[in-house]
């Protein structure tokens, strides 16, 4: 009679907790503003530590959202109350243009003023919609009673 070793579930158990300690260490790290980068009621911040989750982004900025506007200016609405804020990854830092899908700034008086383009986090306000977030893969529009609920 063979008697199976306990070594491989101890081991997934083991593999299982490192994982979990280290996203949990990944989804705590604060977000790190890089960069703002304006041109009128368009902004584009560079963030590195952003949040995974769509529910992550979003609460990440409903709580940050004051500090936003008072360190950085941001959003910065135009005459008709439209504005949209990007959130870009970082990355590897500023590159030349030289890429086909870069994007650049030209408030940057240099020829390295482009970056990869990795969208992950959007607002957008706009009369017909109000207050919406895209995530990627999917939007959220803010109800007039400051809930937010998916848009197809």
């Amino acid at each position: 009679m063979k008697i199976k070793s306990k070594k491989i579930p101890s081991a997934l158990y083991l593999v299982s907790f490192l994982l979990f300690i280290y996203l949990s260490w990944l989804s705590l790290r604060p977000v790190e503003i890089v960069a703002v980068h304006q041109d009128g009621e368009f902004s584009d911040v560079l963030v590195k530590n952003f949040p995974f989750t769509n529910r992550g982004k979003i609460n990440w900025w409903l709580k940050n959202q004051d500090i936003l506007k008072e360190k950085y200016h941001i959003p910065n609405p135009g005459d008709n109350g439209f504005f949209s804020v990007t959130f870009w990854l970082f990355g590897d830092g500023y590159k030349k243009e030289g890429k086909y899908d870069r994007r650049c700034f030209e408030d940057m008086n240099t020829p390295i003023n482009c970056i990869d383009k990795n969208k992950v986090f959007s607002i957008d306000k706009s009369r017909n919609m109000g207050i919406s977030f895209s995530t990627g893969d999917q939007t959220y529009r803010m109800k007039e009673n400051g809930k937010i609920v998916k848009y197809n």
